[in-house]
């Protein structure tokens, strides 16, 4: 199976000079825990639910000004939508990551593949797919 089969497509990206709380809004808007970053049109990077609240907010930061590219981790990760789903198993794996943008061959973001897509296919019966595949709680 390839990636490209089990991948969100046309996931939400933004630049990295946009602001915490454009991501957040996005987050929400779209009932997401995560936003690419991109630089033009090349992947730069992910945020997170997890680091607006660690790396911004509860480091003082103010959301209003601050740059996703401020609160990003480290150099990015990804992966081709023709990469089978045992590599993408794989590569988060070994990042410890629970989301992998998917990139085409000139690094530009088209899709997503997270813990939850892998459950869904894996074993469809468990709880990870369950939650996964039920509608938004917020």
């Amino acid at each position: 199976m390839l990636v490209r089969e089990i991948m969100t497509p046309n996931p939400v990206c933004l630049p990295t000079s946009a602001t915490v709380v454009e991501a957040a809004a996005q987050m929400r808007a779209n009932h997401i825990g995560d936003v690419i970053m991109t630089d033009g049109t090349t992947l730069a990077g992910m945020v997170t639910d997890r680091d607006i609240v660690v790396r911004a907010i509860a480091a003082g930061l103010d959301p209003n000004v601050t740059a996703l590219q401020e609160i990003a981790t480290g150099e990015p990760v990804a992966i081709g939508p023709d990469d089978s789903v045992e590599k993408a198993v794989q590569v988060m794996r070994d990042n410890a990551l629970r989301r992998l943008p998917v990139t085409n061959e000139r690094d530009e973001p088209i899709g997503i593949v997270s813990l939850g897509d892998l459950a869904e296919r894996k074993d469809p019966r468990s709880v990870l797919a369950d939650i996964s595949e039920a509608p938004p709680n917020n």
